[in-house]
């Protein structure tokens, strides 16, 4: 059996022995509590600045509500990409291979978190945030073609940074109990998708030729350009009165929230880093991400 398939294997038993259904796991009627954030305030875009010290406590939880719902709507627009991606492996795979099978596993996994994000956004009342435009198309473009170690880093990016969020969150008792519950559930079963994700990249690395290398490196930093930029969509910040021009502005300009991007990309930094899959075309749209760590 390859490191492969053992791998495969491990994981399948660990998806079978520690696998949640949302539906029954989490209270979707238990209502919210009126003095619990939905993001540990110092994780807060605006934590720190002029305008975080003008809001009232209404203020700073509302703005936290919606940047869950952001961060929330980010997480399903990567997994439904991902989706695509692992039914579009799976289809040339022997469907008796426990690599294939894992693959499916995933897929359902996505499924169900994909619905349990969609719950808790309606849950939090906001709009739907989620990229358009350009980076719209990109995500289509990356669903419907990617193949190698651009697809699985550039999911890879999204997974981790979530992840690294959710941990805090569901430790954080200033955090709203529905949202520690999410984060409880999508960081048990995450930690199964990153690890073969992490070994999937490592494996499609050391088989790719140097001009694919080039080309997927360009692929993964536009990746990474759109986390950094989007996690927290600037249309959140209507909900405190300020245009989104002005709350991206504060936004970017603020030491804490630059700390806060770059401590939730460390993990995924370091391992790319490793893999030499951050240098080459891509690197100035990394820098532009937020994600490196500073110079």
């Amino acid at each position: 059996m390859t490191d492969r398939e053992r791998t495969a294997v491990r994981l399948l038993r660990s998806s079978a022995e520690h696998s949640y259904d949302p539906a029954v796991e989490i209270d979707w009627d238990a209502g919210l509590a009126p003095d619990k954030y939905f993001v540990p305030p110092h994780r807060c875009s605006l934590y720190g600045t002029a305008i975080w010290e003008r809001l009232s406590p209404e203020q700073r939880i509302t703005l936290t509500r919606h940047e869950a719902a952001s961060i929330a709507g980010l997480g399903i627009w990567f997994e439904t990409i991902l989706m695509q991606l692992l039914i579009r492996s799976y289809y040339g795979q022997d469907p008796t291979a426990a690599h294939a099978q894992y693959g499916l596993t995933e897929v359902a996994d996505e499924c169900r978190h994909s619905v349990m994000f969609g719950k808790m956004i309606a849950a939090l009342g906001t709009p739907v945030y989620r990229p358009d435009g350009v980076n719209e198309f990109l995500g289509r473009w990356i669903a419907a073609t990617a193949t190698g170690p651009r697809m699985f880093a550039a999911i890879l990016i999204c997974e981790e940074i979530l992840d690294t969020l959710q941990r805090e969150a569901m430790a954080d008792e200033r955090v709203q109990p529905l949202v520690r519950m999410v984060s409880r559930i999508h960081v048990v079963e995450e930690a199964r998708h990153v690890r073969y994700a992490r070994e999937e990249l490592a494996r499609q690395v050391r088989t790719a030729g140097r001009s694919r290398l080039t080309f997927d490196k360009l692929v993964i930093g536009r990746a990474a350009y759109l986390c950094g930029t989007r996690l927290i969509d600037p249309g959140v910040y209507t909900s405190i009165g300020l245009s989104p021009s002005a709350g991206r502005a504060a936004a970017r300009a603020n030491p804490h929230f630059q700390e806060t991007l770059r401590w939730s990309g460390e993990r995924v930094v370091a391992y790319l880093t490793d893999l030499d899959l951050i240098d080459g075309p891509g690197k100035p749209l990394w820098r532009r991400s937020g994600l490196l760590p500073a110079t």
